[in-house]
Parts: C-alpha cells; sequence; structure tokens
C-alpha cells in the first residue's frame, strides 16, 4: 500500500530545545523517502521515528547553515554502515559544495555505498522520474538558499457512468486507458484529468518570488515560521519569517494543508503560531509542527 505523508524529525532553528530537535524532515512519496534540510541530531531522530537508512532516496539540503545540514555527517555514514543497495542522491545548493564535502568526509569511515551529488544551480527541474518532477527556487536568506518542489504528473480518473454510458467494461476498461480510445469512443469521453499532487519544502527566507512560486496550488506546504508577526522586522532582518507572512503565502496559494515549523526558542506557547496563522485568513488544514509528528498528504481531490 502507497504511503504519502511527512515524518518531523526536528522543528528548532538555530539552536535545539529540551522540546525540539534541530530540522529534519522525510517526505515519504510511496515507496520513495526523500530527506530534507538534516540537522544536527537527525541520525538519531530518524530511529525515534522508525525511519530507516534504508528508506532514503534522495536528500535535499535548502542552504548551509548548520540547523539545516549539520546532520549530513551522520546520516552519510549510517547510508555506509548499512550498506544500502540502491542509489542514494543528494541535492543542495551548488555554491555550498566544500560545506557539502566537508560533512561528508568530516571523519573516517568506510565508505560502501556511491552517493550521489547532484548540486542544484538554478531555478527550475532537476530531478524528473516517472513518479514526479522536482523543482528547486532561489529564496532570499544571507547564504544561497533554494526551496524544493515536488509536482506528481496529471493522470485519468475512470468515470463508472460514463463508462457504463458507452458499453466499456471488464478489460475494455484497461484498453480504452492504454490506447486512447476504444471502437471510436475517446479516453476524453469516459474519465476526467485527475490533478497530481503538490508538495513545497520552504525554509530560511524572507518574503520573495520564490515562496510564492514554490507554494503555489500545494496539496502540502512545510514552511518555515521562525518569528511571530510582532517582530516581523527582526525576522526580515535575519532573513526569516513570520507565522502571519507564511499563512498568507498559504492563504493566496490556495493550500490545502499548511504546516508550520522551525520555531525560535523565544516563544513559549506554539499556539501563539497556530492564532497568528488563522488570524491572517489561511482556512485550510494547519498544522504547527512538533518533533515527531506524522503528516499525512491530504487525499487527492
Amino acid at each position: 500500500m502507497s504511503v504519502r505523508e511527512l515524518v518531523v524529525l526536528g522543528t528548532a532553528s538555530q539552536v535545539p530545545t529540551r522540546h525540539r530537535n534541530h530540522n529534519g524532515y522525510l517526505l515519504r512519496w510511496d515507496g520513495e523517502g526523500i530527506l530534507f534540510d538534516p540537522g544536527e541530531g537527525t541520525q538519531r531522530q530518524m530511529l525515534r521515528a522508525g525511519v530507516a537508512a534504508h528508506d532514503l532516496n534522495r536528500i535535499c539540503v535548502t542552504h548551509f547553515h548548520g540547523d539545516h545540514s549539520l546532520g549530513l555527517a551522520g546520516v552519510i555514514q549510517r547510508i555506509n554502515l548499512d550498506q544500502v543497495p540502491h542509489e542514494i542522491t543528494a541535492h543542495y545548493p551548488r555554491s555550498g559544495q566544500r560545506f557539502f564535502e566537508r560533512l561528508r568526509y568530516a571523519t573516517a569511515y568506510r565508505e560502501t555505498v556511491a552517493l550521489t551529488e547532484a548540486p542544484v544551480a538554478a531555478d527550475g527541474p532537476f530531478a524528473v522520474t516517472p513518479a514526479y518532477t522536482l523543482d528547486a527556487r532561489r529564496l532570499s536568506h544571507p547564504v544561497e538558499s533554494y526551496g524544493y518542489r515536488l509536482t506528481e504528473p496529471d493522470g485519468r480518473r475512470m468515470l463508472p457512468d460514463r463508462l457504463a454510458a458507452h458499453g466499456i467494461e471488464g478489460p475494455d476498461v484497461g484498453r480504452v486507458q492504454r490506447e486512447g480510445s476504444l471502437n471510436g469512443v475517446p479516453l476524453d469521453a469516459v474519465s476526467e484529468v485527475r490533478r497530481g499532487q503538490r508538495f513545497a519544502f520552504v525554509m530560511d527566507t524572507r518574503l520573495c518570488e520564490g515562496v510564492h512560486a514554490l507554494a503555489e496550488g500545494c496539496d502540502l506546504l512545510v514552511i518555515e515560521s521562525t518569528f511571530l508577526d510582532e517582530d516581523e522586522t527582526l525576522a526580515t532582518d535575519h532573513g526569516h519569517l513570520t507565522a502571519g507572512q507564511a499563512a498568507r503565502v498559504a492563504r493566496d496559494a490556495g493550500v490545502r494543508h499548511l504546516v508550520l515549523t522551525h520555531f525560535s526558542q523565544r516563544y513559549s506557547d506554539p499556539e501563539e503560531f497556530e492564532r497568528q496563522a488563522r488570524a491572517a485568513g489561511y482556512e485550510g488544514e494547519l498544522t504547527v509542527a512538533r518533533d515527531l509528528t506524522r503528516v499525512p498528504v491530504p487525499k487527492r481531490r
């Protein structure tokens, strides 16, 4: 059975707290796993969440601040220790190549897995598979940072009433799907477009075009909300978003499920992030992320 869900491994910005680990997010997408921004302690959080190195197919790093990348060394060494048999590809800003190499070879270990390096250097698609396309968009942060977006290709949804009206049943349903028509009946006459699902991951950034492009039409949007609205000037100065800003992006983009994360340790009441997001007009499903939370991708429309 296919599973599409976000496993939250850590939610703290800059420094971990007693209750929040550094960043770390695993997207389970059917049979694949994409690990985003493994901060310090991610390997241990994976164990707590029941995530194995064998579950990983890609690693996507938005930028090379420590709370988003210091866990790379441990995760990569665990991949090698467990001798993961399939290819794992790492994506990260090309400008941070030296940081990636330092983390990959931070200590001595036996390298048993040929980790594929595929750095990102520009906006647009950088990985295309039959199941999805991964895109990158440049964000606005003091160091080069990219957000990531996964888009599933559109498919077709067969319509039983129209199939019946044209006398198409049994094996013929598969034939019209494969061949595009049957006995003069086109596929369009017995089906409709099934919109592919969309997921986006937006970390450290001010408001910018990239944020809006990544969020547009998403079924699930994971986005930083480091600060509360009263500290908007501080957020802008440091290249971050507030809860209200993130919620307005999601509202305007038609996001179905919004996940707020990457919280500053200065705030003691996580529910205030939800209150401010609702006050900003976001009415969809909303999760204020906590470590080890599992968030399902919404069911198809």
